[in-house]
C-alpha cells in the first residue's frame, strides 16, 4: 500500500453491553476521521442499528458482507453474524461473550490476509469470552498464537510507553516466570519497537525492579541481585541503553520516567497504576513485537455507565490515531531497510 492511500482500519466490537459500540460511534461521528482511514466495524448490521438507534447517531453505515466492498469515505460495517442479539447495558453475558469472540477471530483473519492494515480493539469481557473454544485471558495473548512474533503489552502516549515483563500473571508467580531469557526477549521487543514503531534511532530504556527497593541487597529478596542485574548487565554490554533495576515507588514520582523512551516494568500494575494515573484516557494499548498492527483504549468494558451516552471516547480515539501511525512508520522503515544497494562488482582489467 503507498503511504499516501487511505488505511484500513479494522475495528472488532469488543462486549455489545459495555461502551464499546458508544466510544465507536462517537469517534465516526466526526467525518474528518474518513479523510485519512477506511473504518470497517466487524459486528452486525443490526447490532449497530441498534447503536446508532439508541445514541442518536447521524452515521451512515455502508453494510458490507464481503471484504471487497469496503467503500472508502464510509463508515463500513461487516456483518459477522446475522442472528438476533439482545443487547443489556451493564450486563455480563456470555452470549455476549461469544459474539465478541466471533468479531475479534472475523477481525483477525481479516488482518491476517491484509484485508485490512491495522486492527483496533473495543473493550471485551475476560470472563464472559471463555469457552471450550477460546481459553485466553485477553486480547493479547490471543492476537500473540495468529500473528507471527513475539507479543508485549506496550501501554502508549505521545511522552509515556510502558511495557511489562509478564501481564497477566498471578501475583505469586511473578517471580518465577522473570527469568533471564525472558528479560532479554521483551528488552529486545521493546528496543526493536522503539526504532521501527516510533522512529527512535537510539533507544533509551529503564527497568524497574522486582521487589521493593529492588530488594535491597538481599534483604527484600534475591531476584533482582541474582536475575534481574547480572541480565541486563549483559545486555547493556551488547551495546543497548538500558539501565535499571530501579525502585519502582519513587521512579515516576520522581519525574525520573521523563529521562527515558520506554520503561519496563516487572508486573501488570507495577507499571500500569501509574501509567493510568497518569495518562488515563489518553493512553493506548498497544501490542507490540508481533507481525501487524494492533492497539485498543486504555480502558475496559465501563458496565456502570454503558448505555447512557457519558462515555468518553478519548481513548479509542487515540488508538486508532496510534495504529495509523506505527503502521505509517513501519511501512518507512521497511522502505529505508529493505533493497539496499548492492554493491556493483569490481571490474577487472586485462
Amino acid at each position: 500500500m503507498k503511504e499516501e492511500e487511505n488505511i484500513i482500519v479494522g475495528i472488532s466490537i469488543g462486549d455489545l453491553n459495555g461502551i464499546g459500540g458508544e466510544i465507536i460511534l462517537k469517534v465516526f461521528e466526526d467525518n474528518r476521521f474518513l479523510d485519512f482511514c477506511t473504518p470497517v466495524i466487524f459486528a452486525s448490521a443490526k447490532a449497530m442499528t441498534f447503536f446508532k438507534t439508541h445514541f442518536k447517531s447521524q452515521i451512515n453505515f455502508n453494510i458490507i458482507n464481503n471484504l471487497n466492498q469496503i467503500t472508502h469515505n464510509k463508515v463500513n460495517v461487516f456483518n459477522c453474524w446475522n442472528e438476533p442479539v439482545k443487547i443489556e447495558f451493564g450486563k455480563e453475558d456470555t452470549k455476549i461473550g461469544r459474539f465478541a469472540i466471533k468479531s475479534l477471530e472475523t477481525a483477525t483473519k481479516a488482518l491476517k490476509e491484509n484485508a485490512i492494515h491495522v486492527l483496533v480493539t473495543a473493550p471485551i469481557n475476560k470472563h464472559n469470552i471463555q469457552s471450550e473454544d477460546f481459553k485466553f485471558p485477553g486480547h493479547t495473548d490471543y492476537l500473540a498464537q495468529e500473528l507471527e512474533g513475539e507479543s508485549l503489552m506496550f501501554m502508549i502516549t505521545d511522552t509515556l510507553r510502558v511495557g511489562l515483563l509478564t501481564d497477566h500473571v498471578p501475583v505469586k508467580d511473578i517471580s518465577t516466570h522473570i527469568t533471564p531469557e525472558l528479560i532479554e526477549q521483551k528488552i529486545n521487543t521493546v528496543y526493536n519497537s522503539l526504532k521501527k514503531d516510533f522512529k527512535i534511532e537510539r533507544p533509551k530504556i529503564a527497568v524497574l525492579g522486582i521487589n521493593p527497593h529492588t530488594g535491597d541487597n538481599g534483604v527484600i529478596g534475591s531476584e533482582d541481585d541474582d536475575v534481574l542485574r547480572p541480565t541486563l548487565h549483559k545486555i547493556k554490554e551488547s551495546g543497548k541503553l538500558v539501565y535499571g533495576p530501579y525502585a519502582a515507588d519513587s521512579f515516576f514520582g520522581s519525574n525520573n520516567y521523563k529521562n527515558f523512551d520506554a520503561i519496563i516494568a516487572s508486573y501488570h500494575d507495577q507499571g500500569l497504576i501509574p501509567f493510568k494515573t497518569l495518562s488515563f484516557g489518553q493512553g493506548v494499548n498497544y501490542t507490540a513485537g508481533l507481525n501487524k498492527v494492533r492497539t485498543s483504549p486504555d480502558h475496559g468494558t465501563a458496565y456502570e455507565i454503558a448505555g447512557k451516552g457519558i462515555a468518553d471516547e478519548n481513548s479509542f480515539k487515540e488508538a486508532i490515531f496510534s495504529a495509523i501511525k506505527i503502521y505509517k512508520n513501519r511501512m518507512s522503515y521497511e522502505q529505508l531497510t529493505s533493497n539496499p544497494l548492492k554493491k556493483a562488482p569490481r571490474k577487472v582489467h586485462r
